[in-house]
């Protein structure tokens, strides 16, 4: 299949993307690694008239400021999964991106895109509602910051306003006795996900959870996050049954929506495994440093 006829442009800077978006209206889309949208062009479920091209409106740049990480948005997922910076700051971050369809859409797709695409069984939106980031997006009225949890609405869609573009994303350093850990489950490696889990897991000085962050993707219609049932794990020491106990709390708690390849409640008893696998993990590198 080959998709419909469109005029191509490119765009030198992000402000000039968001002119040229003003001038096209809704007949434009910006595509920077294509990754989400090109598939739904040859198909035909989407039908820009024109695209503009954003690969050289900024730099790829992943850089550590003291607690804060900022990641350019036209990062590509695979300079994740090598970054030694984001390692650094991060482990969640390159172990979600080595899970990230394969080897050639980790090379051309962008995090800025996957986010802007809002697809729910993607994996940074998940990490993004985990790890609590904001986006950094410039329109017409200017810059302006998103916090992930606000950013999605629906299946791909997002509180991108008119001719506005993403161009960066900031989150918090994993801190001293504080881990992450992302953990999917898909049909066959590269397939879109049935079920992602992303926890944070901090630990006071007696090494019991302090506090705790789990998101969930894949499950419903935009990335969940469900830290309020897993924070029955706070003052405990996580280990299995603890971890278990939070677990079989996020899955029952967790808005679970049927799908076309597992019934919900097999989905849900995937949430309670990957969740648990994800708490123990977490805890894990907490005590080592956040290594993955």
């Amino acid at each position: 299949m080959a998709a419909a006829p469109f005029r191509y442009l490119r765009a030198a800077s992000f402000g000039e993307a968001v002119g040229l978006l003003e001038e096209h209206g809704e007949d434009a889309r910006v595509i920077a690694g294509g990754q989400s949208l090109v598939p739904l062009m040859t198909l035909g479920l989407a039908l820009p008239e024109v695209l503009i091209d954003i690969t050289g409106a900024g730099e790829r740049t992943v850089e550590r400021d003291g607690d804060r990480l900022r990641i350019s948005a036209l990062v590509r997922h695979a300079d994740l999964e090598r970054s030694p910076t984001a390692a650094g700051a991060c482990a969640m971050l390159p172990e979600a991106a080595r899970l990230i369809g394969n080897v050639r859409v980790r090379h051309r797709g962008t995090i800025g895109g996957s986010l802007a695409h809002g697809e729910a069984t993607a994996e940074w939106p998940c990490v993004a509602v985990a790890l609590g980031a904001t986006v950094q997006v410039l329109g017409p009225a200017g810059e302006r910051s998103i916090a992930a949890s606000d950013l999605f609405l629906t299946h791909m869609t997002t509180s991108l306003g008119p001719a506005e573009v993403i161009t960066g994303v900031e989150l918090p350093a994993t801190h001293v006795r504080e881990g992450t850990c992302f953990r999917e489950l898909a049909r066959r490696a590269g397939d879109f996900a049935l079920v992602t889990a992303a926890a944070v897991v901090a630990l006071g000085g007696d090494g019991r959870c302090s506090a705790v962050r789990v998101a969930l993707g894949a499950v419903a219609d935009r990335p969940l996050d469900v830290s309020e049932p897993a924070a029955v794990l706070v003052g405990e020491q996580v280990d299995q049954r603890t971890a278990g106990v939070a677990a079989a709390a996020v899955a029952a708690a967790a808005d679970v929506r049927p799908h076309p390849h597992a019934a919900v409640d097999y989905r849900r008893e995937i949430v309670a495994v990957l969740v648990a696998r994800a708490l123990l993990e977490a805890a894990a590198r907490a005590r080592n440093g956040d290594r993955a």
